[in-house]
């Protein structure tokens, strides 16, 4: 198999000097001279999709080359949302540990504690540079080609990479194409966002000094980890959203519960059922109306110092050159692909938050392996009830599969296997005991049909219930693999155990 893969793979032909003719670029820009590249594979975008899909074309022997707008490698995942967003959560939560008190719990005394904001956020940016420089050496290592500029179609065996005044720096002729560009945030209509006052979930990452009160609009995940981030050290937090509850679209409507009383106890105050009509910017800061979601007389207005507009995000399709191919979007601006994610036109595929599906770094990664395993010929699997989420609050969130309202929406019978926290060893040791496990069989064969946890090292654990459900796995069969002793996994065990025989062991 590896011998026809390599087979089919053209050599590298010496790049060559000429003229672009585009008529979709004005004369003006198309005087100068620009070089070609011909290719295996154009992925255009290099976020977690875009990369990873770039590195394994070339590992398969594909001549490969990746166009990136940004200055960096690595995505929004990389630059300005999963990576620094985790780093301000980690150091924050020790801040906490330290200045509420748990410490002490602990029997560590420690005494004037402060916080070095600019070192915090130092230690956020020097992670990032690190990470993205990774990237740049792993396609050095795999011999992928970093083109600069803005990617755009510009024929079917085409790409271009647009310099920042639209005009063509590079083309690359090219068998196949890989879009991969990712998403942006969702602007909210009649707020402008400047990224001092009122910030999207980037200028989050780089608020300076704490903010006194801040408002988020909207408490899906994201929402909520930035939140619980400036909560922890030292804002006054208050989360407005529209729905009834917390935590974003999948998520088990126990463990949201759960999870709210949770950070409410931390100090988060949440206001559910409401929209935010109108934010005024005043001498004191800003005053944010709301109203009732079902009545809409019901007005108040909250006043805050920094208002984080975090109301989702939308696919990055635009200038792509996706019309002029007849590749058209849905009305989210999404890129209809099948199952083996090419578009309208064969041998351009798109992966990522481009297309349909939760918008995931992971999922997009594994689209992007699997793409290019199938433009070598291999085979083309993925099964995105096998694919995870995580909320990384404290504790942290993670779930893989159907929730019980899905089940009971689609009349499944099922039996629910749950086992907490405060019955678990090690979290009882470690004095981190909300939460809990919980576990949906099918009432007929015991198939794991969904698993969902709230509680220490959730983000971890809930990979071993991922690996069960993609082989298939029943609750009797997690019950009986021998866990280590004491770890929070047993608490995971214990679930399957309750809903595979009816009772755990431990509780």
């Amino acid at each position: 198999m590896q011998a026809n893969i390599w087979s089919m793979m053209t050599t590298v032909r010496p790049a060559v000097v000429k003229r672009v003719v585009n008529p979709t670029i004005s004369i003006m820009q198309q005087r100068r001279y620009t070089s070609s590249i011909d290719a295996d594979v154009v992925v255009i975008g290099a976020g977690p999709g875009g990369y990873v899909a770039a590195i394994k074309a070339a590992q398969l022997g594909m001549n490969t080359v990746c166009i990136e707008k940004n200055p960096t490698l690595g995505g929004t995942c990389l630059n300005v949302g999963c990576i620094p967003s985790k780093s301000l959560l980690n150091n924050s939560h020790y801040y906490h540990m330290a200045h509420s008190g748990d410490l002490q719990n602990r029997g560590i005394v420690v005494e004037n504690v402060k916080l070095n904001l600019d070192k915090l956020l130092e230690q956020k940016d020097n992670v990032v540079k690190a990470l993205t420089g990774g990237i740049a050496g792993l396609f050095k290592k795999n011999n992928v080609k970093w083109v600069k500029g803005h990617g755009k179609i510009t024929g079917k065996n085409q790409v271009s990479a647009l310099g920042a005044d639209g005009s063509v720096d590079t083309t690359i002729n090219t068998k196949n194409i890989i879009i991969a560009t990712g998403s942006e945030v969702t602007p909210f209509a009649g707020i402008e966002v400047d990224e001092k006052t009122i910030v999207s979930s980037t200028g989050a990452l780089s608020l300076n000094p704490v903010p006194k009160r801040l408002i988020v609009i909207g408490a899906g995940v994201i929402g909520l980890e930035l939140g619980s981030v400036w909560q922890r050290l030292g804002s006054e937090v208050t989360a407005v959203e529209f729905m009834p509850s917390i935590g974003g679209a999948g998520i088990d409507g126990e463990v949201s519960k759960t999870l709210q009383k949770v950070l409410a106890k931390q100090g988060l105050s949440f206001k559910l059922g409401n929209k935010v009509t109108a934010a005024e910017r005043t001498s004191d800061g800003i005053n944010v109306t709301i109203e009732d979601a079902k009545d809409p007389s019901k007005k108040e207005t909250l006043g805050c110092d920094v208002l984080l507009v975090c109301v989702g995000r939308r696919p990055y399709t635009q200038n792509l050159g996706l019309e002029d191919l007849g590749i058209e979007r849905d009305e989210k601006g999404r890129v209809p692909v099948n199952n083996r994610f090419q578009t309208v036109v064969p041998n351009i595929y798109a992966i990522g938050d481009c297309i349909h599906g939760p918008m995931l770094a992971h999922k997009a990664e594994d689209e992007g392996i699997i793409t290019v395993e199938g433009i070598a010929g291999g085979a083309v699997h993925i099964d995105y009830n096998c694919v995870p989420s995580v909320v990384y609050t404290h504790p942290e969130v993670g779930w893989v599969g159907k929730t019980e309202e899905d089940l009971k929406k689609e009349g499944i019978d099922y039996k629910v296997g749950k086992f907490p926290f405060m019955a678990n060893s090690r979290a009882k040791t470690n004095l981190e005991t909300d939460g809990f496990c919980k576990v949906l069989a099918c009432s007929n064969t015991d198939k794991i049909l969904g698993v969902h946890m709230i509680g220490p090292a959730a983000g971890e654990l809930i990979n071993e219930a991922v690996l069960a459900m993609e082989y298939g796995a029943s609750a009797e069969d997690v019950a009986r693999v021998c866990h280590a002793h004491p770890t929070c996994s047993e608490a995971l065990r214990e679930a399957h155990l309750a809903a595979y025989f009816g009772k755990p062991i431990n509780f």
